[in-house]
């Protein structure tokens, strides 16, 4: 009798187990980000244009103010702004956009990474497809670029923000000594020994401490197994991921499509040729607004962070209408709280608006 019950036991425990797994995986198949019924209802519409041999791939809303361009993080694509895309497009038309290596935007293979043609091409979008003055905010590297774009078209820029970018630090010989330089590392390596076309995988192979440190122990193989058997479903989409954090999701989903080559211009140093940090501050005159995000030093002195308080202080000292604000978020902080960011953004923009018609 007793052996009857633990078989029994046994049997149902299997059947459990395997209901439980048909259950996430048609989940994992089926899953879509709940912030796509968010932007469709607030009327945010994803569309390309081709600017000089650059098809561009952006999101629009509708015209409700001043057109504000968002330009997001290194690795990641417009969407990361999809949590604070409505709320935002309630005051302004906003213009958020896959810049040049990263989402759906198609480059020429002969394209240059590096912040002045990149720069130059977002200036070219900006007149030709916004058609007039934006306010501007870009996250990390996106907030290298609005500094490009602030100090070269002060036609066009009425005001911007910084989102914790890696001014200075991102500059030889400081790069070296930053966490963000493994991450180059990889994409170096990924474009002088190949990846097989396929970059994500390539960079999840090559992450076991990241997953360990933002997932969990013995996360790495998990999704590697959620990733090829979410593409068996979803071939040539954006790839969506539940079961582990928006940031962490959010970089699987920009890495899918991210070009290495962009990454790999920041190891090799030669992103930043041309565009020298501390002269473009200065030559801003609109409005700035720079926002620092959580920052520290690793044991071996390695800068844990876009900036250091030191950079951040740096910044300010060469702005000519600087104002700072500290946040406690991590790097992508658009995505890590998004209703103080939209308050920050609106309240700030806003007042600059005001300020320009008098």
């Amino acid at each position: 009798m007793r052996k009857k019950i633990i078989k029994r036991c046994v049997i149902g425990f299997l059947i459990l187990l395997l209901l439980s797994v048909i259950v996430i995986a048609v989940y994992i198949a089926t899953y879509r980000n709940p912030e796509h019924k968010k932007l469709e209802q607030a009327g945010i519409v994803e569309k390309q244009a081709d600017v000089n041999g650059v098809q561009y791939n952006y999101a629009e809303g509708p015209d409700n103010g001043q057109p504000l361009v968002l330009l997001h993080a290194q690795l990641l694509d417009w969407y990361t702004y999809s949590k604070v895309l409505p709320a935002l497009s309630e005051h302004f038309h906003v213009y958020a956009i896959d810049y040049p290596g990263h989402g759906k935007t198609v480059c020429p293979d002969d394209f240059t990474m590096n912040a002045d043609n990149i720069g130059g091409s977002l200036d070219t979008f900006i007149r030709e497809v916004v058609g007039e003055p934006v306010f501007i905010s870009g996250n990390s590297s996106g907030g290298l670029l609005t500094t490009w774009l602030a100090a070269n078209d002060p036609e066009m820029i009425m005001a911007a923000v910084l989102e914790d970018p890696p001014l200075f630090s991102s500059e030889y010989p400081e790069i070296k000594e930053t966490i963000a330089y493994r991450s180059f590392t990889t994409s170096e390596k990924a474009v002088n020994e190949g990846y097989d076309n396929d970059f994500l995988m390539y960079w999840v192979n090559n992450s076991t401490a990241f997953f360990e440190n933002y997932v969990g122990k013995g996360a790495q193989p998990a999704i590697k197994a959620m990733i090829s058997y979410y593409r068996l479903f979803h071939r040539d989409e954006e790839l969506e991921l539940a079961f582990m954090p928006a940031s962490v999701q959010e970089m699987l989903r920009g890495l899918d499509m991210y070009d290495p080559k962009f990454g790999a211009a920041f190891y090799e140093g030669t992103w930043n040729e041309g565009f020298d940090h501390a002269e473009a501050l200065q030559k801003i005159e609109c409005p700035v607004l720079l926002i620092q995000a959580d920052t520290s030093f690793m044991e071996d002195g390695t800068l844990n962070g876009a900036m250091s308080e030191k950079m951040a202080n740096k910044a300010m000292s060469l702005l000519q209408d600087g104002q700072y604000v500290r946040v406690q978020a991590g790097h992508v902080t658009n995505l890590e709280i998004p209703e103080e960011y939209t308050a920050i953004l609106t309240d700030f923009f806003l007042n600059a608006g005001m300020q320009s018609n008098h």
